[in-house]
């Protein structure tokens, strides 16, 4: 699942971000990790970046939370009483494991 959000997205005086990552956690959702963008735009189609804009402005961040798409519709639920207007993306993937130790041309092995 992916949310785009911005840095000045706040729920509750806390950055909305690290509310969306400690619910992931507190869910055991097996990852999250939040990125923050060097330039991006939204509904308002203002490109923010850090050489155009003021120190502390609302630069993009995006949300990455894994897990198996039951555990991960579960979620949603949990952040209902944030009332996002962000964009979710809910893809579902394959998952790929690298391991030093195997052969050269088989390193690479599915997640089951």
């Amino acid at each position: 699942m992916s949310i785009f959000l911005g840095e000045g997205d706040i729920w509750r005086h806390r950055p909305l971000d690290a509310e969306i990552v400690a619910r992931a956690r507190r869910a055991g959702l097996a990852g999250a990790s939040v990125f923050r963008g060097i330039a991006g735009y939204g509904a308002t189609l203002r490109i923010h970046t850090p050489h155009r804009v003021p120190l502390g402005a609302d630069l993009p961040l995006l949300i990455v939370i894994v897990d198996s798409p039951a555990k991960i519709r579960e979620f949603l639920t949990q952040l209902d009483d944030l009332e996002l207007t962000a964009p979710v993306v809910i893809d579902e993937l394959e998952s790929l494991h690298f391991t030093e130790s195997a052969p050269a041309r088989s390193r690479w092995s599915w997640a089951t």
